[in-house]
């Protein structure tokens, strides 16, 4: 990454205090979502990764509200996912990923889920990771939203995505090079 793009994936002072002041408010309020977690100790992890808080304001600003909701003790890194009722509104009618964008002749959308994700310097949410966010939650509930696709689906020209109907989290699939106003996708990042 050169200076000039690493410098625009920082924020200010100001910046920083407001997005560690929002996580904090979730972080209170979702006190069930991780348990003995201490939020001076996020914090203080969070101030020394620049590129990690960033991210973190990339998913706030896209309407992802990321909340802290593990952590992953082997690692001894925070997880933060997008618990957003609804799929990020700012992340929505994307195809699948960049080889599925080349491949659409017309009506080309604005981009894909995959690179879109990778540029905010977060995942999108396997299968597993989808079904363990909606432990903590009803998420999905009128939208849906891409996951990571195995390797052997997508090179068949398939893509895969979650929702939540009926009480019930489904997995479907779909052309990578679909796209749709309601489908979006989540996205996780370690800290």
């Amino acid at each position: 990454m050169s200076k000039k793009n690493s410098k625009a994936q920082q924020l200010s002072p100001a910046q920083a205090q407001q997005l560690l002041a929002i996580l904090k408010t979730r972080f209170q309020k979702n006190r069930n979502r991780p348990k003995n977690i201490i939020w001076e100790e996020v914090a203080a992890k969070l101030n020394n990764s620049s590129q990690k808080l960033w991210t973190l304001q990339q998913m706030e600003a896209t309407g992802g509200e990321p909340d802290l909701v593990d952590f992953d003790k082997k690692t001894g890194e925070y997880i933060f996912i997008d618990c957003a009722a609804e799929t990020p509104a700012g992340r929505r009618s994307l195809c699948y990923d960049e080889a599925a964008l080349q491949e659409r002749k017309e009506n080309k959308p604005a981009g894909s889920a995959m690179q879109m994700a990778t540029d905010m310097g977060a995942e999108l949410l396997s299968e597993t990771q989808y079904r363990q966010l909606q432990q903590l939650g009803k998420f999905d509930t009128k939208t849906s939203s891409w996951i990571f696709t195995p390797e052997n689906i997508r090179k068949l020209g398939g893509a895969i995505f979650c929702d939540r109907r009926y009480d019930t989290v489904f997995m479907y699939h779909n052309g990578a090079q679909s796209y749709y106003a309601a489908r979006g996708f989540r996205v996780m990042v370690k800290v």
